[in-house]
């Protein structure tokens, strides 16, 4: 990455970096990502006060404050409401969202399904490490069956929710996971969904040091992580996606599991096409006082 800006690309991640310092756990994954997504922003080249960062709570979502972007903290679970509103409030933001699969999948789940079906253009990156990890190690939806824990002494006796195919099966455009297994990859896999012109929806298995198992560490991870270009996948056939999404768990597969050739408009933009419809012909708002006035 050029250490100066070009006209090209006239913003260099350390313009994204803010001068709060990361309190994660040493060695935490998202280290890893909150640097991938400078790089990304670079890549894209919004401005810092172009961009909104909306999290919920934990660990993954300190985020916000560690970037130069707009920011907001939210309560726990109902970062995508927020981001849904700011959207609409200014659509020319660039929105993204991030949180944990606590926060994303447990409390929060229930907002996921609507985002989806409005398609509103907002980037939705989840921190899946499996646990809760900032209130010291209890199950999460996405810890496997079995998982023991302070919650768990034997061993969980639920089956996980699995991330990826929760959102297509309920229809999200864009789908893709990575991890900080593979930096460079994780850094296009985030860069492609800001791109993408809808929800975009990141899974990012991203390790927990303190309270993951070893088989969750980066080592564990590269050990099961296969990229889908690997495998000729074709992010356009979400059947196959559908298929590959399964393994959640078993294998890592990295890269746009589906990505919708013919996305539909955002909600944002038929809200922005029904509003010009209504208002022709309308008086001007500077009159319509003068209709009470005069009664």
């Amino acid at each position: 990455m050029s250490e100066t800006a070009t006209p090209a690309m006239p913003f260099l991640p350390k313009d994204y970096k803010s001068d709060l310092k990361p309190i994660w756990c040493p060695g935490c994954g998202d280290f890893s990502v909150v640097q991938a997504i400078y790089r990304a922003l670079a890549s894209i080249g919004r401005a810092p006060h172009e961009t909104a960062f909306i999290s919920g709570i934990g660990c993954s979502s300190r985020i916000p404050g560690y970037t130069t972007a707009y920011g907001f903290n939210t309560v726990h679970g109902r970062s995508l409401p927020i981001a849904q509103g700011i959207k609409l409030a200014n659509p020319d933001l660039l929105v993204l969202a991030a949180g944990g699969d606590g926060d994303g999948f447990s409390i929060g789940g229930g907002h996921v399904p609507h985002l989806v079906r409005r398609n509103m253009d907002i980037t939705y990156i989840v921190m899946d490490n499996q646990i809760y990890g900032l209130t010291k190690g209890q199950l999460s939806p996405t810890s496997p069956k079995g998982r023991i824990s302070c919650t768990s002494k034997y061993g969980s006796l639920e089956e996980p929710v699995n991330p990826l195919q929760y959102v297509l099966g309920y229809g999200a455009n864009f789908v893709a996971q990575g991890s900080p297994a593979d930096l460079a990859g994780m850094t296009a896999i985030i860069e492609e969904a800001i791109r993408f012109p809808g929800f975009a929806f990141v899974n990012l298995q991203s390790p927990c040091v303190t309270y993951g198992e070893e088989c969750q560490q980066i080592k564990g991870l590269k050990a099961i992580m296969e990229p889908l270009a690997s495998i000729g996948h074709d992010p356009s056939d979400r059947m196959k996606a559908m298929e590959i999404a399964q393994y959640y768990g078993q294998k890592l597969h990295t890269g746009v599991l589906y990505r919708n050739p013919n996305p539909p408009p955002t909600y944002e933009s038929m809200v922005k096409q029904r509003q010009e419809e209504l208002s022709k012909g309308a008086m001007p708002k500077e009159q319509i006082l003068d209709l009470f006035i005069k009664r």
